[in-house]
């Protein structure tokens, strides 16, 4: 029943004529506008433009209204009790239409909550609450990775929302579904979340590290998930360039070493990040430059081959890029000699 007013209700969205918020407004006056650079002379709105206008503004007004009802059907599903039968065991027995009826409200919310107020909203209506409460701890992987997603959604470039999502612990429950969820989804799309919550938070950087969440990406760059390991090194990568201050905590818990042996993995294109993250930890910071020299690790060398193997590919020019950076830095003086002994 609620997918079919889910199809309803998007139905209704393309058919409607008008714009649903106020970037819509401006763009359509944009668009009205005429299209010669001269201003025309002012000209009494006739009766008819009058009207027209009066609808426009009232059918904008009513779509927002709309978006509301929508939030507030949404949360009203995901609010039900699960009348699930029990097992012989007196345990919940899975009820797939209950979940699919839930499963389509998320995908309704993360919809409707790509317009900022739409998302500020489902704030003020208590839905990101039951979200972290009850949703990213729930027994099914789909509901736990929709109910990531749509924190992720509604974080997004949003302060008021980040703080509120901050304030009531939703930054340690995506860290633990990150770190150790047994769905590669769920901790894909918890990632995501946890990055919208820290870029350029400094609240949420504080929390990140109150809760380990480093090594958290150091466990993400060395899971089997391809994208979980992409992300944990690109998200390790940005806070390194926006934070240079952790070089110093990040080096002391051996992050170079740990870098190193990632590295030492089956080529994949997330190694470009983990290149770049190492340049971060040693760029203007001696300490960080001495680890990449510790013999054990042979970084000279395994850079050396790296170079030799991405040269003339051009889809990984920026990898070789960062890996000549880093040999620079590192192992300048020692090229040198090998470049007196070849001749």
């Amino acid at each position: 029943m609620f997918q079919r007013n889910c199809d309803d209700m998007s139905e209704d969205r393309q058919n409607r004529r008008y714009p649903r918020n106020l970037q819509g407004v401006l763009q359509m006056a944009v668009d009205a506008g005429p299209a010669a650079e001269v201003p025309a002379p002012v000209q009494p709105m006739s009766e008819e433009r009058q009207t027209w206008l009066r609808e426009a503004l009232s059918e904008v007004c009513k779509g927002q209204l709309d978006e509301v009802e929508q939030i507030k059907q949404c949360l009203s599903v995901l609010r039900k009790e699960n009348l699930g039968d029990q097992d012989e065991n007196g345990e919940e027995m899975r009820d797939e239409d209950d979940e699919d009826e839930r499963e389509s409200a998320f995908e309704m919310l993360s919809e409707l909550c790509e317009n900022l107020d739409n998302a500020r909203d489902l704030m003020v209506l208590g839905g990101l609450e039951l979200c972290v409460s009850q949703y990213l701890c729930h027994a099914q992987s789909g509901l736990r990775w929709r109910a990531a997603e749509l924190v992720a959604s509604c974080a997004q470039n949003m302060p008021q929302i980040q703080d509120h999502l901050l304030s009531i612990g939703t930054l340690p429950k995506l860290l633990q579904l990150t770190d150790s969820d047994p769905n590669p989804t769920v901790r894909v799309k918890a990632l995501y979340a946890v990055s919208c919550l820290v870029r350029e938070q400094e609240a949420g950087l504080q929390a990140f590290l109150a809760h380990d969440g480093f090594s958290v990406l150091m466990k993400g760059m060395q899971s089997e998930n391809e994208k979980l390991r992409t992300k944990s090194a690109f998200l390790l990568l940005n806070l390194l360039t926006s934070h240079p201050e952790q070089k110093e905590p990040l080096v002391s818990m051996g992050m170079v070493q740990q870098l190193v042996s990632v590295l030492r993995t089956p080529h994949s294109h997330f190694h470009e990040h983990v290149l770049g993250a190492l340049c971060c930890l040693v760029e203007d910071f001696p300490k960080g430059v001495a680890e990449c020299r510790i013999p054990a690790l042979a970084l000279e060398e395994l850079l050396r081959q790296r170079a030799k193997d991405l040269h003339g590919k051009e889809e990984s020019q920026e990898e070789l890029e960062f890996c000549e950076r880093l040999r620079k830095i590192c192992f300048s003086g020692q090229q040198s000699e090998d470049l007196g002994m070849d001749r």
